[in-house]
């Protein structure tokens, strides 16, 4: 053998085998001539435990924070020790490796550290996948990367998985101790970015539960014009009777004007009318997928990239969906009749929209310069089995198809109209608009799925109304006249598509000066492929819960924000991380200065952990030591559950569950108690 592709999951492998000719069954490979193909299970290596680096640290104590391992170790995964040995031989065989992973900082990282591991020294490449169909294999294949174009993606997944053991492993354990001696139970997860994620959940409920409705009140003539009815809205022109958005906060003055312009003619004093034209939406990312499905199908961001993932992996309908790109670069012009005929081909019903395609067009997303790893999540060359897909999958995909499809139908087009009418010496305005050319639009249809209307870019201006032709100088009578009621309203709660906007878009959120200069605008908590798993492992932790399609804190999720440092709730410094691994990507910074960083902030993060007062936490069941009187909390022996002060080991009090006060003195006082798993791994 003198050629050994890696990839990260066996149906990666049997895809790019079949293209390679490599189809001979095989323990854990497929062999062809001169070339194996083998794969992992995502991650067969994990971050080794505390307690690998020395057997004391097993204990949880604030005595031995913080714990910061000098020579970083991994550990096979219990499961994948099988597979590992596999791969482990193959390397020894083989002259070269093609690195076949997802072509991402975690595709790349699952790849090299199993090489690390089994100290492979051997040439390396790299194989960078943007479709698994067969075109695009082919395509790759024939475009094989030096292994070092990709050496400082692996050193950016290194720092990500080394910084989250650090500030997850240390501060999960302080505050999980510091909550214990208060009698909480449990742990209290900490992470570099579920952490800063809550915070902007937690904030939002705060936002809403303090929020305060000031009442102001609309004056609405209904006007009839020679052409037809139309609405205007009273613009009020006393500073006195408005807040600082402009609205009449004096309802007295509002009844008044209501009551003198009821008999009234409105004149027409000025009639502006210019044609406004919208280009097409991008096509998608994973993000403003995951928003998309979410307004318009109630989809939770795990689910999105599930079938996300099932359209690349299973069907080959799609590209790579784990991209934070919404553009495609010019060489992929010459694909797009390919791309028409395969979804053609997959489905007959397009051929009305296909039509009417103008595949010449090159709209704002064929930009070069906007391109990252990856580009934007498009149809693939191939043609699919639409009838073999979920009707949530055909969903997803249509959605992904039509913004294709729309980069090669005309702008949207309408004409503006801005009316401004005299009405008994008050000023009255009114908007609307006539749409000349459909375009794009067509392929967006309002209503169409449950009353959603998709991302903001899809969407009509609300309450926009067709108006009658109307000339300057024109009268019109007035029908009626109505003072509207109306409340400043709260801020929305997050739901799952919203708040993956708001981890994408992290800068928005930071009202430090200081800290927004060093931010780039698109500044995000997460990546494409972790923001989902992040709001997933939340809401598994009890941090936060669903409520119909919102996403709200709880009472532990809200205490463990207060009790927290702002330096690791705050999404500004997260995005800055985020920033640096993005530098060490680019190789505009090394792996150790960024550890070197990490440490510098670990260190402030812990002694600020250790100087906390009281926890704001929610109380818990307890019962009374009856040595020390201190807060007794749950543990768990051989024998079943029983109580146990929380000042062990310094006192060693003990009751058991249902005989309520009786005392069982020290029957644990040489056993360290049980501390529940850590799971704080982000």
């Amino acid at each position: 053998m003198s050629r050994l592709f890696l990839c990260e999951k066996p149906s990666q492998a049997r895809d790019i085998g079949v293209v390679l000719g490599a189809t001979r069954k095989a323990e854990g490979c497929l062999q062809g001539d001169g070339i194996v193909v083998t794969w992992a299970f995502g991650h067969l290596l994990e971050q080794a435990p505390p307690e690998a680096y020395d057997p004391a640290l097993k204990r949880w104590s604030l005595d031995t924070l913080p714990i910061r391992p000098t020579q970083w170790k991994n550990t096979v995964r219990k499961d994948a020790g099988k597979q590992f040995k596999v791969i482990q031989g193959l390397l020894k065989q083989c002259s070269e490796v093609v690195v076949s992973t997802d072509a991402d900082r975690e595709g790349e990282t699952i790849g090299r550290e199993i090489l690390d591991a089994c100290r492979y020294q051997g040439r390396v490449s790299r194989l960078w996948l943007s479709a698994l169909d067969e075109a695009s294999i082919r395509k790759a294949l024939s475009n094989i990367r030096p292994g070092e174009s990709t050496w400082p993606l692996y050193q950016a997944g290194l720092g990500r998985s080394r910084a989250d053991w650090l500030v997850g492993m240390n501060l999960t354990r302080a505050f999980s101790v510091l909550a214990q001696q208060q009698g909480h139970e449990g742990v209290l997860s900490v992470g570099r970015v579920q952490t800063p994620t809550l915070a902007l959940v937690v904030r939002r409920d705060q936002e809403i539960a303090s929020f305060v409705p000031k009442p102001f009140w609309d004056v609405v003539a209904n006007l009839q014009a020679q052409g037809g009815q139309f609405q205007a809205k009273w613009l009020p022109g006393n500073d006195g009777w408005l807040d600082e958005e402009g609205r009449c906060i004096n309802q007295e003055a509002a009844r008044t004007i209501a009551a003198r312009c009821q008999s009234g003619k409105a004149t027409v004093a000025s009639v502006e009318t210019s044609r406004k034209c919208e280009g097409a939406p991008l096509v998608m990312d994973l993000g403003t997928l995951q928003q998309a499905c979410s307004k318009r199908f109630g989809f939770g961001a795990q689910q999105v990239l599930d079938i996300a993932q099932s359209l690349y992996e299973t069907h080959k309908a799609t590209s790579y969906p784990r991209t934070d790109c919404r553009y495609l670069p010019t060489s992929m012009l010459s694909e797009v009749g390919m791309v028409v005929k395969a979804l053609l081909h997959s489905d007959q019903k397009l051929a009305p929209v296909i039509e009417r395609l103008d595949q010449n067009l090159q709209s704002r997303v064929w930009n070069d310069s906007r391109i990252t790893a990856h580009h934007g999540i498009i149809p693939t060359t191939a043609p699919c089995r639409i009838e073999r897909m979920s009707e949530d999958e055909f969903r997803v995909y249509d959605l992904i198809r039509r913004h294709y499809l729309a980069q090669f139908l005309p702008a949207h087009e309408y004409d503006q109209t801005d009316v401004r009418l005299d009405l008994a010496g008050e000023t009255f305005v009114a908007s609307g608009r006539q749409v000349r050319v459909e375009g794009w639009k067509a392929l967006f249809p309002r209503g169409k799925d449950k009353g959603q209307d998709g991302d903001d870019e899809e969407q009509e201006v609300s309450g926009v109304q067709a108006l009658p032709p109307l000339r300057q100088g024109e009268n019109c009578s007035v029908r009626d006249l109505l003072v509207k009621d109306r409340q400043t309203q709260p801020p929305k709660p997050f739901a799952e598509g919203t708040l993956i906007s708001a981890m994408k878009n992290a800068a928005r959120f930071v009202t430090d000066e200081r800290l927004r200069a060093r931010l780039r605008e698109s500044a995000g908590i997460g990546t494409e492929a972790t923001r989902a798993g992040i709001i997933e492992t939340l809401l598994k932790r009890g941090f936060l819960r669903k409520k119909g399609r919102a996403i709200v804190s709880t009472p532990v999720g809200q205490g463990l924000i207060a009790a927290l440092p702002p330096q690791i709730s705050n999404p500004g410094m997260t995005a800055l991380w985020e920033q640096a691994l993005d530098q060490v990507a680019e190789g505009a910074m090394t792996l150790d200065d960024f550890m070197e960083r990490q440490s510098v902030l670990l260190d402030k993060l812990i002694e600020i952990a250790l100087q906390q007062p009281q926890l704001n936490l929610p109380e818990a069941p307890s019962e009374t030591c009856p040595k020390c009187q201190a807060k007794m909390r749950k543990r768990k022996s051989s024998n079943g559950p029983f109580w146990s002060c929380s000042r062990y080991p310094n006192c060693d009090g003990t009751k058991s569950i249902g005989k309520k006060g009786k005392p069982k003195g020290s029957r644990r006082s040489n056993r360290q108690p049980a501390q529940g798993g850590l799971g704080a791994r982000r």
